[in-house]
């Protein structure tokens, strides 16, 4: 089978049906990129499963997919709420028993516009509770130039994500340092009034219920990642002046599973600021309801852009870490921010969603 045969298709007719249109809005008036994201993703990851599944259940009928990661989530430009939004799915790449799902989220039209790309990364298994195991997935045909490419980007990827597992434990380097020396020194000085990183952060808990669940005892993981980003949003409006809109989902790990029973601790906090950009990290940490079982389910990374009314980029103030901690999360966030920049700089320009 090739990656075009696995093509799945999803329409949101939010032009005409009125009651999903509602549902989608961030506020009910007129306003530019009110889509509700955090309830696009969870469409997104549901989408990217079914896809994931309908694939690995033609060789193996008692399997179910789980979502190990979302790699990267680019918005190219607003959504608008108003318009339908179409999501184009396939799997790009199949390794032994995970595969890449990659979407294309556009309002259709004569000339549609391209509102996003996603890639998720799903995982095969069989079986239950501590006898769930991963298996081999058959794997695809690649004939077509684009298919070819589109499965290296996948590897590239992969091997490009371990190779910043690496980076992000290594030192900092000498213009690093002076940063955050700047950053620590301006704390010393009389009259301070800077945003510290350690008070930009909240908590909020939640118990997981059976309408939440998704393969046998587990919760929809589409759901955890919409209240992550629901949260993020929220804190980033903590230090964003005017409006925070989500220009990127960095990257979401799902490191256990989330079963029914378990209360989550969801803890956000901004750890990067930019000239007009923020970053607001997410862990979310499960408690079995036995409370035997305490351990870090998924991390989140999300990057906002401040914007005024236009949706034209407005400056944001900068955020001070304090702790060791501190410094290893902001500097994590700078070398992420500067790779987009980087990569931002030496691409064609286009039309896309407001820029840092």
């Amino acid at each position: 089978m090739r990656p075009q045969d696995t093509s799945r298709d999803q329409l949101l007719p939010l032009s005409i049906d009125l009651e999903m249109r509602r549902r989608f809005m961030v506020v009910n008036e007129t306003l530019p990129g009110n889509m509700r994201f955090g309830l696009v993703l969870e469409v997104l990851d549901k989408l990217a499963e079914e896809l994931a599944l309908g694939y690995v259940r033609r060789t193996a009928p008692q399997a179910w997919v789980v979502t190990a990661a979302i790699d990267d989530i680019v918005l190219r430009t607003a959504a608008d709420v108003t318009r339908d939004l179409a999501l184009h799915a396939r799997l790009n790449w199949v390794g032994r028993s995970s595969m890449e799902v990659g979407i294309r989220a556009e309002h259709p039209g004569p000339e549609p516009i391209h509102a996003a790309s996603c890639y998720f990364t799903m995982v095969a298994r069989v079986g239950e509770g501590d006898a769930a195991r991963s298996i081999a997935v058959e794997p695809l045909d690649y004939e077509t130039e684009i298919e070819q490419r589109r499965r290296d980007k996948a590897i590239k990827g992969r091997e490009t994500r371990l190779e910043r597992l690496d980076t992000a434990s290594q030192p900092p380097t000498r213009e690093e340092y002076e940063l955050l020396a700047k950053l620590h020194a301006a704390q010393e000085q009389p009259g301070f009034a800077g945003r510290l990183a350690g008070k930009l952060l909240s908590t909020s808990w939640e118990r997981m219920y059976p309408e939440q669940e998704n393969v046998p005892s587990k919760i929809f993981g589409g759901y955890l990642i919409r209240r992550a980003y629901e949260l993020a949003t929220i804190q980033a409006e903590e230090i964003a002046p005017n409006r925070p809109v989500i220009v990127r989902v960095n990257r979401i790990n799902f490191l256990q599973p989330v079963r029914i029973g378990d209360k989550l601790r969801f803890l956000s906090r901004i750890v990067h600021t930019g000239r007009s950009s923020l970053c607001v990290e997410v862990n979310i940490e499960r408690i079995s309801r036995d409370r035997v079982t305490k351990a870090l389910s998924n991390t989140c990374a999300f990057t906002f852009v401040n914007v005024d009314d236009r949706m034209m980029p407005q400056p944001v103030p900068p955020v001070y870490p304090t702790t060791y901690a501190e410094d290893a999360r902001y500097l994590e966030a700078h070398r992420r921010h500067q790779r987009l920049r980087a990569r931002r700089d030496n691409a064609a320009p286009r039309e896309s969603a407001p820029r840092p």
